[in-house]
């Protein structure tokens, strides 16, 4: 029996040694935490249960038969974040690089089987040099295996993908297919084909760094949600996150207590909107003043500036914000940040987190540019996802609301729950200027006439009280009291139940 156990414990200390001392060096070298430092900062301590240590891959050709490590580059198992069950795979960069074998693949599936069945959410670490070439179609059906459970778990349970190191190939695949997607800046890159590549079919001098760095990714494709300066904090930030999440698509959004009180006034908010309607401010001010404790996890702030969505609490719990940005293009909506706010608001609607909507929209951006890139499609993504949406959706309208954006952004015919106006909003099909050139096109040599046309106009339509006067808004409220309003729209939605007629699934406008 002694010997089984000094067995078991050598087996342990190999796997746990991973591609050896040197190459644990290397990887410190570069800034960066081993596959298994990264599980003890990211769970709780000592909550850790490791799965498949002992797993060898099978690949005899090329010499790999005299070349295994136990755990073939990839460490799985489930711990607790905050006492909350959590499923995780960590790759492992010093084992062949992190690349992925038929084995390795069948690890991170079978963790990804597990917290579907039990309901809980998964998180990868992704460090990993792309498919193992010795192992060859059987590395590359690993890989499909793994997105197949993405799909599968696709609103069953929160996926969330930490972007370590490099990821290239039919590896971002599965990341793309996760619910968020976090980067570390200087360490981490995405792209299907790498430089050289690159330079070889379009002859373009391109660095990994520019290609697919977490730069790039979060501020010009939007690939990633967010980046951070190094592992350690990517990963007390993940635990932070990870705080607002529900466990799966049954389970209710997570409640913190909060000792900020839903009754709170905020007189600052009635300065907030400036008396001129074309001066921008900014949204965040808004968000900061009437979530609990001024916390508001923001998502993709680098990339589609003219919305803002992220995370915030109400009473305790979990909300998600999604408001337009006056202060970047006029709060306009365009290609990106109706896709931007799409995803985030079906993400919410698949784990019953209500949705908190704060709109000031001039419409959908002009402009061949936008035309040609197919915004007709793209802005009906975000009407086709706030129309779908069954959770609680409580909508405050803080200036403008013109044209067709006014409908998209959450409005009653969507089935808005709870709409407000704040007393200065003005909800028209267009501005006054415009709208007045258009009725009017025979005064338009007679500046005076124009100006009282438009004057008349804005008296007319530029307020909340037509659509008020059609039961569109709900209630005029004082912008000091929007926390006070909202905290009790949510508290009576509570337990709201509405679903959508039966369907195998709708078709939107991808």
């Amino acid at each position: 029996m002694q010997d089984i156990i000094e067995q078991l414990e050598r087996k342990r200390a190999a796997a746990r040694l991973g591609g050896g001392t040197k190459r644990i060096a290397a990887q410190h070298a570069k800034g960066k935490l081993t596959a298994r430092e990264r599980l003890e900062l990211l769970l709780d301590e000592g909550t850790f249960e490791e799965w498949d240590m002992f797993v060898e891959h099978r690949c005899a050709d090329f010499g790999m038969a005299d070349n295994k490590v136990p755990g073939d580059g990839v460490v799985t198992g489930y711990g607790m974040i905050n006492g909350r069950l959590v499923f995780v795979f960590s790759q492992d960069f010093t084992v062949f690089g992190g690349a992925l074998s038929e084995a390795h693949a069948e690890k991170i599936c079978k963790v990804m089987d597990q917290a579907m069945k039990v309901g809980a959410p998964v998180i990868g670490l992704n460090d990993s040099g792309g498919a193992r070439i010795q192992e060859g179609v059987a590395s590359l059906g690993g890989y499909a295996d793994v997105f197949q459970r993405n799909v599968l778990a696709s609103g069953v349970v929160p996926q969330i993908s930490l972007i370590m190191g490099p990821c290239a190939g039919g590896a971002v695949y599965s990341p793309a297919m996760t619910d968020f997607i976090f980067m570390v800046r200087d360490s981490s890159y995405m792209f299907v084909t790498g430089p050289e590549v690159v330079k070889t079919v379009t002859h373009e001098e391109v660095t990994a760094e520019q290609l697919g760095g977490a730069g790039t990714h979060t501020a010009r494709s939007g690939v990633a949600d967010l980046a951070f300066d190094n592992d350690v904090e990517a990963l007390l930030m993940l635990r932070r996150f990870f705080n607002y999440l529900p466990l799966n698509n049954r389970d209710g959004v997570p409640v913190r207590p909060s000792g900020d009180p839903a009754d709170r006034v905020d007189a600052s908010l009635d300065t907030l909107v400036p008396d001129n309607p074309n001066r921008p401010y900014d949204i965040k001010e808004l968000i900061l003043k009437v979530v609990d404790d001024g916390d508001f996890f923001e998502l993709q702030p680098d990339y589609a500036r003219n919305i803002v969505i992220g995370l915030a609490r109400f009473e305790g719990r979990t909300v998600g914000i999604v408001a337009n940005n006056p202060l970047v293009l006029a709060g306009c909506l365009d290609i990106r940040s109706s896709i931007k706010a799409a995803r985030f608001v079906r993400f919410c609607d698949a784990f019953n987190i209500p949705v908190v909507t704060f709109v000031d929209v001039p419409g959908f951006m002009p402009g061949t540019s936008q035309e040609y890139g197919g915004i007709i499609k793209h802005g009906a993504k975000l009407l086709y996802a706030y129309a779908e949406c069954t959770v609680p959706k409580v909508t405050v309208i803080t200036r403008k609301a013109y044209g067709g954006a006014y409908d998209v952004m959450a409005s009653k015919h969507l089935r808005g729950d709870v709409n407000f106006a704040w007393p200065n909003a003005e909800i028209a099909v267009m501005g006054a200027k415009g709208a007045v050139e258009i009725i009017f096109r025979e005064d338009k040599g007679d500046p005076v006439k124009l100006a009282a046309r438009e004057a008349e106009y804005k008296a007319r339509f530029a307020n909340p009280f037509v659509a008020g006067a059609r039961g569109f808004i709900d209630d005029v409220i004082q912008p000091h009291e929007t926390r006070k309003r909202i905290c009790r729209s949510l508290a009576m939605l509570k337990d709201k139940k509405l679903e959508n007629p039966w369907r195998k699934h709708g078709n939107i406008p991808l």
